[in-house]
């Protein structure tokens, strides 16, 4: 792919952030307190950067509707059927034990 071809890139990103979603969709036995220890990063901080992208462009995208979009159900929801109380291990590993 050469660098010129800023449309075929953009399509190539977008499915793979598509498919990392739906990977992750299907991972709910993986925390985000896991990912973000193992990675820096977690569902949230995805949802993050797709609002912030759609802000930087001027596309009105809220925070629940990116949330939603990475979540495939409302975050409430996903929290009460998939997310579990953070270990201490998990806590202590936690960069910036102060939150993301």
């Amino acid at each position: 792919m050469s660098e010129s071809d800023d449309t075929t890139r953009t399509e190539l990103e977008a499915a793979a952030f598509r498919r990392l979603v739906a990977h992750l969709r299907t991972r709910t036995d993986v925390q985000n307190i896991d990912l973000m220890n193992m990675a820096g990063f977690c569902r949230n901080c995805l949802s993050n950067w797709l609002v912030d992208a759609a802000k930087e462009r001027g596309v009105p995208l809220s925070k629940d509707e990116g949330r939603l979009a990475v979540y495939g159900m409302p975050y409430e929801e996903w929290k009460a059927q998939h997310q579990s109380e953070a270990t201490p291990e998990q806590k202590a590993a936690f960069p910036g034990a102060g939150g993301h």
